[in-house]
């Protein structure tokens, strides 16, 4: 309990701040609202950005601007630097996933929200963390009962000094199993692993992030929300990433390509690929960004990289992927073909692995080899 007065009851310290948020967020929904895709950054004090007002939201939106995302912030409370070019959000501090779910629903009729990035469960690691996982489980229940075409970002909560550690792991080992059960059942809920983001040297007083910590929390979502078309603007998923079953041979299910081969030779000036995971105990997903750095257009693309043994593509999008293990080729589908001069297009995939989550170590883009970013 003592813990918990640290962790979250330094309220005396920030009633000014909460005091502005319930100024500023009668009717939220238009309190900064510029008209993008409305995300809500959901969750408790690491949400609300203690220690750092705006937390990660403030890396986050400045990576989506930079990126030509238009997004809009959502939520009943407000806070932040001007560097944070929309304030709004719903993280609540000293919140349980309880206390969440009792508010959830008005928040989401309140706001729409098109994705949901849902950081949750620190405070349940004091009172019941064995029966943490269940409560997260009817959250999501609810968030995805009351807005059924919402993506929703769930992660697994971030590392604590001490020996609360044991229940975040425990806590987190159970987060990719309920997330697959929602995807069975047909919702749209993706796996973003926040807890192998962020070290303990990330922590500015061993439960929330310093500036570094939530800098990497930002570059984590930011992974997640463009690895799924359509959680940002564009094109709606057609995909479910991740998945936590054994590994499997079965051809992915993605569309197949309607353009033809590579057409063109290969770039002139070279290529370059940006590789991240986001890895759990037995499955894994990859946003891959392939960059062309030469000064020819590339009509037609394939990619070709060796998984590392024991990983098995399942599934994936904006590509297609032959053979779902070894040596791989990413081919282009009917909408992304063309990548002009420094242009770029991403695609991803979700893998099984069996203890190796590692990256493949080199890649090569219509026959010639890429950097590796």
């Amino acid at each position: 309990m003592i813990r918990r007065t640290r962790l979250f009851g330094a309220a005396a310290a920030v009633m000014a701040v909460v005091a502005t948020a319930v100024t500023f967020a009668i009717g939220p929904a238009n309190a900064e609202s510029n008209g993008g895709v409305r995300v809500m950054p959901l969750g408790d004090s690491i949400t609300d950005g203690f220690n750092v007002p705006g937390g990660y939201r403030i890396d986050l939106w400045q990576k989506l601007a930079a990126g030509g995302y238009r997004i809009d912030f959502v939520g009943s409370m407000f806070n932040g630097p001007a560097s944070l070019g929309d304030h709004d959000h719903e993280g609540h501090s000293g919140w349980t996933i309880a206390q969440v779910d009792a508010n959830v629903v008005n928040w989401l009729r309140a706001t729409t929200p098109r994705t949901v990035l849902l950081h949750i469960g620190t405070n349940d690691m004091y009172g019941d963390p064995t029966a943490a996982a269940s409560r997260l489980s009817t959250l999501l229940d609810r968030i995805t009962t009351t807005a059924p075409s919402a993506d929703v970002f769930v992660a697994t909560i971030i590392p604590r000094s001490g020996s609360t550690d044991n229940a975040v792991r425990t806590y987190n080992a159970a987060i990719p199993g309920i997330v697959q059960s929602k995807v069975n059942a047909g919702r749209r809920v993706h796996l973003v692993d926040m807890y192998r983001a962020l070290t303990l040297a990330d922590l500015a007083d061993g439960v929330h992030p310093n500036a570094t910590g939530y800098s990497k929390m930002a570059t984590a979502w930011y992974n997640a929300l463009r690895a799924v078309p359509g959680s940002i603007g564009g094109t709606p998923p057609t995909t479910t990433p991740p998945t936590t079953t054994p590994p499997t041979t079965t051809p992915p299910t993605t569309t197949p390509p309607t353009t033809a081969p590579p057409t063109t030779p290969p770039p002139a000036g070279g290529c370059r690929v940006s590789y991240t995971v986001n890895a759990w105990s037995t499955g894994l997903t990859a946003a891959v960004t392939i960059t062309n750095t030469s000064a020819t257009t590339v009509n037609g693309w394939s990619l070709a990289f060796t998984l590392p043994s024991g990983q098995s593509i399942t599934g994936g999008w904006n590509a297609t992927y032959t053979p779902t293990s070894g040596a791989v080729t990413a081919r282009n589908v009917s909408y992304n073909g063309s990548v002009a001069p420094n242009g770029s297009v991403d695609i991803g995939f979700q893998a099984n692995h069996t203890g190796n989550a590692g990256k493949p170590s080199s890649f090569t883009l219509n026959g010639t080899a890429c950097s590796i970013a």
